[in-house]
């Protein structure tokens, strides 16, 4: 069932008829949920918006949107939605983008008057003055490689929620496992000798050793789903696609198979992004600004991007307070470009130089790493696009 509705706009502003330079007048806004989609049709000849309801229904989208102009232009925002309505709409022959929601910056007064219809038209008049930055959407290969990803990202999540549960759990009974090396050094937690401790654990009461068998499964089993899903990366990284792209990037200190395959896949093309400052702001790593006049204030990282990666960049850069600035060995089997591996040990010397220089100056560890992270996300920027363009 979809429902219509007419309102009739004032004259077209001055803005809006800069967007007869497109091949349209007619804009959609939708503003896009998990079972409907509202969307606000803008003609920016007489300023008439036209609305309609529908279900998740592309087909039904698309429809209505060639019956008011085959040539309308669509946009929503990007989301927990992703990719799907965007790419069967362009199968359908419809344009439509997606646009950065970080990116949409809508007047204070318009905040007060959220509704699905409000927002929808609030998308539509942003693309009709070109006001949309528009998100990049992978290809199915590429995003089926993001998900898998992802999903490791979540199995490590969920590990280590299973072995909180567990060492909380054994802590209430005051166990804390507490043996020692002959040097006196205190043996590491879920090492072999952690788990021999666990496994001689034994309670008088039944229930209690219930639940202790529950939650050694159940640390058990996230751990094999996390071997399962590393492997599963590793052959999505050995496909020629890939596999270029993550032996050059490894080459790197401080990234491996996994996070290079977290770098490529997310990244999809190093190419389209038109400099490494352009990749750092994608990933939220460029320094925030507070500038008014001849007052110049930069403050920490906007943190406005792939927090995914931006972590993945971050725990990376810390291999390099102890790193020498030699060459990283190549592992077995791993075959980079052998200009992007040069490339990669004139980054490490760099990196490494310059957080020596940091922590020289008393830059705070902390402040250090995340600077590194930010020079190191240009590194695999640049390394990725030489391999790329080879």
């Amino acid at each position: 069932m979809v429902s219509v509705r007419f309102k009739r706009g004032g004259h077209a502003t001055s803005m809006e008829r800069g967007s007869l330079m497109l091949n349209t007048t007619t804009f959609v806004g939708l503003d896009v949920h998990a079972r409907s989609i509202k969307a606000v049709a803008l003609d920016v000849m007489t300023g008439e918006t036209k609305s309609a309801t529908f279900a998740y229904d592309a087909a039904a989208v698309a429809e209505w949107v060639r019956s008011l102009d085959p040539a309308a232009k669509c946009v929503y925002e990007s989301g927990v939605t992703g990719f799907d309505l965007q790419k069967k709409l362009t199968a359908l022959g419809v344009g439509c983008v997606i646009g950065a929601v970080s990116k949409m910056i809508k007047p204070s007064a318009d905040r007060k008057r959220k509704n699905d219809r409000n927002d929808a038209e609030f998308l539509a008049r942003m693309l009709s003055v070109g006001n949309v930055v528009e998100v990049w959407v992978p290809d199915d290969e590429c995003e089926a490689a993001r998900d898998l990803v992802r999903a490791l990202d979540d199995a490590r999540d969920d590990l280590k929620r299973c072995k909180q549960r567990l060492s909380k759990f054994l802590l209430r009974h005051g166990l804390v496992f507490s043996e020692t090396t002959p040097s006196g050094q205190r043996k590491g937690n879920w090492t072999a000798a952690h788990w021999a401790w666990i496994s001689a654990v034994s309670f008088e009461e039944r229930a209690d050793n219930e639940v202790l068998a529950y939650y050694i499964d159940a640390v058990r089993q996230k751990m094999e789903d996390k071997r399962r899903l590393e492997d599963l990366v590793k052959d999505e990284a050995s496909k020629a696609r890939w596999r270029k792209r993550v032996d050059s990037v490894r080459c790197l200190k401080g990234i491996d198979v996994m996070s290079a395959a977290d770098l490529v896949f997310e990244a999809g093309e190093f190419s389209r992004f038109k400099n490494a400052r352009s990749f750092g702001a994608w990933l939220g790593l460029t320094p925030s600004e507070h500038s008014s006049g001849e007052s110049v204030r930069q403050g920490g990282i906007t943190k406005a991007g792939n927090k995914h990666l931006r972590r993945v960049l971050v725990e990376s850069a810390w291999h390099y307070l102890n790193a020498s600035a030699h060459p990283k060995d190549l592992a077995k089997g791993q075959v980079p470009d052998p200009a992007a591996r040069r490339h990669a040990a004139k980054g490490i010397r760099r990196l490494v130089r310059r957080r020596e220089e940091m922590l020289g100056r008393g830059v705070h560890k902390n402040k250090a790493n995340v600077a590194t992270a930010r020079e190191l996300a240009a590194w695999v920027w640049a390394v990725g696009c030489m391999v790329e363009s080879a």
